[in-house]
């Protein structure tokens, strides 16, 4: 059996967080370090708590242990170096390469102490270009990858998604540059620098529109629930609750047809005979749709659609998806004992290895939870860590 990974996690909030956990997922033990007192910014956002702890912060911190550590002194930053020479990864989301190089947990001090040192910084923008070091947040990647410049109402003001996606998504590739880093180790026997910035990690969500642009300067309108090149394809209401569909090829849309009884009407009228026309003619073919579809409830048009293989589904609440049998079947609702709430609940890693199948080991830690246990691990008697304590070094 190959040696455990230990990653050192030295952010906060959501990007580096969430990659610590999903590294922590996979099998890797994460040592979380934070600071005396406060610890990660995200244990004081809310509301909602629950028993004193931020259900934000429970959502990114499972498989973790938590060690509190003050870099300002200099025997907190003797026991980051301690343990950054027996460590495979560090994380951090520090912007300020000065700050670093004055605490020495810069790239290149950690990496003297362990050249098999994986080193992955999360910032806004990373350490070049003209705002290099600038301090990084969601909503500003949102902004200024042009994702808010298309998404929203048509005709609306831009609109952001109301969870933190350039943080979810630069956590994700984090990992994904964490993991290589470590395949790569395997030839080389040396670590190395990644620098993972929010600002690049949003740009990918431009994918095909990007394309659109680079290409032929195409430039993208907010359409709403609409697909800019499919039709149907959005978001439709049913006399109950809204649904969607995808109608993306003409077998589809002759079904479509079908299902809703249209073929000898709108079916057959060649305004909408292929998905070019369509699109041309939404605007005089969704209000027709619209009128049929809102005379019966999304429990009667739903299993005629899945009858004839038609993608549909119902918008549901956030408590109708994690309570969605599919969701309850694939494990997507994770439990964890915890000593101060009893269940710690959080979504689940989606990805599924045949062999080598993801674990849920360790709640979120209270702050400084594992302090004492971690210190023992690497000497320090009791005597010692009470006198850290009494200085404030953890």
């Amino acid at each position: 059996m190959a040696p455990t990974l230990r990653v050192l996690d030295l952010t906060q909030a959501m990007a580096g967080p969430y990659c610590a956990m999903l590294l922590g997922d996979f099998g890797a033990e994460v040592i979380k370090i934070e600071r005396p007192g406060t610890g990660d910014q995200a244990r004081g956002w809310g509301p909602p708590f629950t028993h004193g702890e931020s259900t934000y912060f429970l959502s990114t911190n499972r498989n973790k242990r938590s060690l509190t550590l003050n870099l300002d002194a200099p025997e907190g930053v003797e026991v980051l170096h301690a343990l950054a020479r027996e460590a495979d990864v560090f994380l951090v989301n520090q912007p300020s390469l000065a700050s670093l190089v004055k605490r020495r947990i810069d790239y290149d001090s950690l990496r003297a102490l362990n050249p098999r040192l994986v080193y992955c910084s999360i910032t806004g923008y990373g350490f070049t270009g003209p705002k290099a070091e600038w301090p990084g947040y969601d909503l500003i990647a949102q902004g200024e990858a042009g994702l808010m410049s298309f998404t929203g109402a048509e005709g609306g003001e831009p609109m952001k998604y109301p969870i933190p996606i350039a943080d979810i998504t630069t956590g994700v590739y984090a990992a994904l540059g964490v993991l290589a880093a470590l395949n790569a180790r395997h030839e080389t026997g040396r670590g190395q620098f990644i620098d993972l910035a929010l600002f690049d990690a949003q740009m990918t969500w431009l994918s095909h529109v990007g394309s659109d642009y680079l290409n032929v300067k195409a430039t993208p309108r907010r359409m709403g629930n609409a697909h800019a090149s499919i039709v149907p394809y959005q978001v439709v209401r049913a006399k109950n609750a809204h649904m969607t569909i995808a109608v993306g090829t003409e077998g589809l849309w002759k079904r479509f047809c079908a299902v809703v009884g249209i073929e000898d009407t709108l079916g057959a009228d060649p305004r909408f005979a292929t998905n070019r026309l369509r699109n041309e003619n939404r605007a005089v073919l969704m209000p027709l749709l619209q009128d049929i579809l809102v005379q019966r409830t999304a429990e009667e048009w739903l299993p005629l659609l899945e009858k004839a293989d038609i993608p549909c589904g119902r918008i549901n609440t956030v408590e109708q998806a994690l309570e969605d049998p599919q969701a309850l079947a694939r494990g997507t609702v994770v439990e964890l004992a915890h000593p101060l709430l009893g269940v710690a609940r959080s979504v689940g890693n989606p990805v599924k290895l045949s062999e080598t199948a993801v674990t849920y080991r360790r709640h979120p830690p209270t702050l400084g939870e594992h302090t004492s246990e971690i210190l023992r691990e690497l000497g320090h008697s009791d005597a010692h860590i009470a006198d850290l304590r009494e200085k404030g070094v953890v």
